[in-house]
């Protein structure tokens, strides 16, 4: 799929998106999954070319035939494999869609849900000026999108959200820095103290906590941390060190809806607010993201933007738009849009059958 537009990040440029779907087949049902996987390991070491591989040799094989009453039954399939959990979340959360239809209850019904939408903001690649910012950060606003997150990295960083917020002074703005600083740059982390940001997400190593409590401890700003929670144990290392005061719980990143969920019980008793990231996903994934942050924990405006943020034509039917800064939790069974078929035949290039 062929993004409206660049996306750049401090680990490079995304053009298009290599979209890895899973579907379940249980006599009339048909569920989704989608894995959240780049082409590149530059998020994580999984692509989407280590996830067709696992799932082609390792996991796929074991379902056909397999009973299950209930998602978490699906888990017996990850048996010796270490790691993996954005493959492995492709399937699980296929579950959770089969089971929810099976049910005949939405998805967000079945994770424990308890909002009928969810409050949105959008994420900004890095541009080439500050202008071009600027008018993107405009067009948003004017669209609805309740909170702006930038995109940073060093030499496009405080003096770019010092111009961005002396000329949005009243709106909630956020910084990702996907892991570019050390702290090294601490004097210019410091910096970001007097421009009064919602959180700074994952400034330092991707698989880090110590350098992490260490900085919190020295900037007001927030952290909050995105890769470097992969399981609820990883979130549970985070609150005992003190590595950051909030956290993006992505469900693809985590291994699905088991883990996600165990991650938003434990913030939620520690008083940790939560939100949800995005991948950039189609509207498979988009639909599975906005089911989990329909969960009570999820205070803070998510990474679920409108499909045509992203995608001139989603493969899903009826697609996600924009309310009043709000996305609509659909309602129908299980993830509530349906797959476009043909969109989905004209766009596939490999496909495989269990």
């Amino acid at each position: 799929m062929k993004l409206r537009e660049p996306f750049e990040t401090s680990t490079g440029v995304c053009w298009d998106r290599r979209v890895l779907l899973v579907g379940l087949y249980s006599e009339s049902i048909v569920a989704w999954g989608e894995c959240a996987a780049g082409e590149t390991p530059a998020y994580s070491y999984e692509t989407t070319g280590t996830a067709w591989s696992i799932l082609n040799d390792l996991i796929l094989p074991k379902l056909p035939g397999m009973a299950i009453e209930t998602a978490a039954d699906i888990r017996a399939v990850f048996d010796g494999i270490r790691g993996h959990p954005m493959a492995r979340a492709a399937v699980e959360m296929a579950a959770w869609d089969l089971e929810a239809k099976a049910r005949g209850d939405s998805l967000a019904t079945l994770v424990g849900g308890v909002r009928d939408a969810v409050s949105v903001g959008v994420s900004i690649g890095l541009q080439r000026t500050d202008e071009e910012l600027h008018q993107k950060v405009r067009r948003y606003l004017e669209e609805g999108y309740a909170r702006i997150k930038v995109k940073i990295k060093p030499g496009r960083d405080v003096a770019m959200l010092r111009g961005l917020r002396d000329r949005f002074p009243g709106v909630p703005i956020m910084a990702d820095a996907n892991s570019a600083y050390s702290l090294e740059h601490l004097p210019s982390l410091r910096e970001l103290d007097e421009l009064d940001l919602m959180m700074i997400e994952q400034p330092l190593a991707y698989d880090d906590y110590l350098d992490h409590a260490r900085l919190q401890g020295e900037i007001e700003t927030p952290i909050c941390l995105d890769e470097s929670i992969r399981s609820v144990g990883d979130a549970a290392l985070a609150l005992e060190l003190g590595s950051c005061r909030i956290i993006n719980i992505k469900p693809g990143r985590v291994g699905g809806f088991a883990s996600a969920k165990a991650i938003h019980d434990l913030c939620v008793e520690h008083d940790m607010p939560v939100w949800c990231g995005g991948m950039l996903e189609s509207g498979v994934g988009r639909a599975h993201n906005v089911a989990l942050a329909s969960l009570p924990g999820f205070t803070l405006p998510g990474d679920i933007s409108a499909s045509r943020r992203y995608w001139t034509e989603d493969i899903v039917t009826p697609e996600f738009v924009l309310e009043e800064g709000m996305v609509a939790v659909p309602t129908e069974a299980g993830i509530g849009v349906e797959l476009r078929e043909d969109l989905l035949e004209d766009l596939a290039v490999r496909q495989a059958d269990f």
